[in-house]
C-alpha cells in the first residue's frame, strides 16, 4: 500500500481533496457490512482516490477482514472493527469521531429472508435503527443509507427481504426530523442488481454452463443492471450532494434474463423453472405514486420528501417529472445488448468473473 499511502498523502498536503464542497481528507468514514461486494469496492476506491483522513471496516466477520487485510487492504488510515449492526452499545463506541457512515449492512437473499423473517427483520430493521441512534447520538455529520445492493425490491415489495428494505428506507429518511437542528443528515440510496456481488445470477449462469444446461425462472423477466464501480461511485457523489432525505435513484440499463442466459450459453440448453417465493417479473426502481415527489437529473431521480421539514428549493434546478411516471426494468428506455453486458462483466473483472476474450463475444471463467 505504500504508493496509495503516498498518493494520499500527496493529496491531503497539496490538494486537499474538495471535491462538491466536501473534504475527503477531514472526514472519518466508516462503512457497516464493509467486508461484503460493496464494502470492498468502496474501501478500495475510497483509499486509492479520495484519502480520508481515517476509513473504518465494521463488519462480524473476522475471517473476511482478515482476508481484506491480506489482499492488501492494509492502509495506515485503515481501521477494522469487529461488530454487528444488532449491537448498539458496539455501534456507538465505533462512531465516535466519525462524520461519515455508509451503511450496507444487511441480510439481502430472499429466500433465506423468507425463511427466516425475525433474523431479517433484526438486521435489516433493527439493525438500522441502530445505526440511526447511534449516528445521532454520537453527531455524524452526514449517513447514508444503501438500502443493500437490490434494493428496487423495495418498491411495492412482495418478499419480506423487500419489506424490510421499505422499512429501512423510512426510517433513515425520516431520521432527519429525529436529528432535529444537529448537523446529522440521513439520505437513501436506491439502485438494481449488481454485477460481480456475491449472489450474482452470472457466476451461476457459467457454472451451469459447462453442464450444458443454464435454467431461469421465467423468459419474461427483466432486471436492472450495475457494476460495483458505478454503484460505489454513484453513493459517493450521493454523499457529496445530499441534503438528507432524499432516494437516490441511478438511470441504469435493463437485461432480460433469458437474453443473458443466451449470451452466456449460446449452446446451452435453456429451461425455465419457475418463479421463486417473492420473485417479481420485473423490478421498479421508481413507482408512479413515488415520482410526484420526484426530480430528475441527466443521470438519476431524486426522491424528495414529503414531510414538512424538506425544503423545495433544495434541487430546484432538476426536472420534475410528468404524471404518473414509472421506472421499471420491462419499460426502460435502456437495453444491454450481449456486447454491453460483456464490457459490464470485464469492467466489474473481479476473481473468478468472466472476462472478454480478445473481442469474442462469448464469455470464459477465469482460470
Amino acid at each position: 500500500m505504500a504508493v496509495a499511502e503516498a498518493v494520499c498523502a500527496f493529496a491531503h498536503e497539496t490538494l486537499g481533496l474538495h471535491r462538491m464542497n466536501m473534504n475527503w481528507s477531514e472526514q472519518v468514514v466508516l462503512v457497516t457490512g464493509g467486508t461484503g461486494s460493496f464494502g470492498k469496492k468502496f474501501i478500495e476506491i475510497m483509499l486509492n482516490e479520495y484519502c480520508p483522513q481515517k476509513l473504518i471496516v465494521f463488519s462480524r466477520d473476522e475471517l473476511k477482514q482478515h482476508e481484506m487485510r491480506a489482499a492488501g487492504l492494509d492502509h495506515s488510515s485503515l481501521r477494522y472493527f469487529l461488530g454487528d449492526v444488532r449491537d448498539p452499545q458496539r455501534l456507538e463506541r465505533a462512531l465516535a469521531g466519525v462524520t461519515v457512515v455508509v451503511h450496507a449492512a444487511a441480510l439481502k437473499q430472499v429466500p433465506a429472508c423468507e425463511y427466516n423473517p425475525f433474523e431479517a427483520i433484526q438486521t435489516n430493521i433493527m439493525g438500522g435503527k441502530n445505526v440511526i441512534d447511534a449516528a445521532i447520538n454520537r453527531g455524524v455529520r452526514r449517513l447514508v443509507a444503501l438500502i443493500a445492493l437490490s434494493t428496487d425490491k423495495a418498491v411495492n415489495p412482495i418478499n419480506l427481504y423487500g419489506a424490510t428494505k421499505l422499512c429501512g428506507e423510512k426510517m433513515f429518511v425520516q431520521a432527519n426530523a429525529y436529528a432535529g437542528a444537529q448537523d446529522t443528515r440521513f439520505s437513501c440510496v436506491r439502485y438494481g442488481n449488481v454485477v460481480g456481488s456475491r449472489g450474482s445470477v452470472i457466476p451461476i449462469f457459467l457454472e451451469q454452463r459447462k453442464r450444458g444446461r443454464i435454467t431461469i425462472t421465467d423468459p419474461r423477466m427483466t432486471r436492472f443492471w450495475i457494476t460495483l464501480d458505478q454503484g460505489v461511485r454513484f453513493v459517493i457523489r450521493c454523499i457529496e450532494q445530499m441534503h438528507g432525505g432524499e432516494i437516490f435513484v441511478p438511470k441504469i440499463p435493463s437485461m432480460k434474463l433469458l437474453d443473458m442466459a443466451q449470451a452466456v450459453g449460446p449452446d446451452c440448453q435453456i429451461d425455465c423453472v419457475g418463479i421463486r417465493p417473492g420473485e417479481k417479473l420485473h423490478e421498479v426502481l421508481l413507482s408512479e405514486d413515488e415520482s410526484r415527489n420526484a426530480v430528475e437529473t441527466d443521470d438519476m431521480f431524486v426522491i424528495q420528501p414529503s414531510h414538512s421539514w424538506w425544503k423545495k428549493e433544495n434541487w430546484k434546478t432538476a426536472t420534475p417529472l410528468v404524471e404518473d411516471f414509472r421506472y421499471a426494468s420491462d419499460n426502460n428506455s435502456e437495453w444491454l445488448t450481449a456486447e454491453d453486458l460483456f464490457e459490464l462483466v470485464e469492467s466489474a473483472s473481479p476473481a473468478g468473473l468472466p472476462r472478454v476474450v480478445g473481442g469474442s463475444t462469448r464469455l470464459r471463467a477465469n482460470a
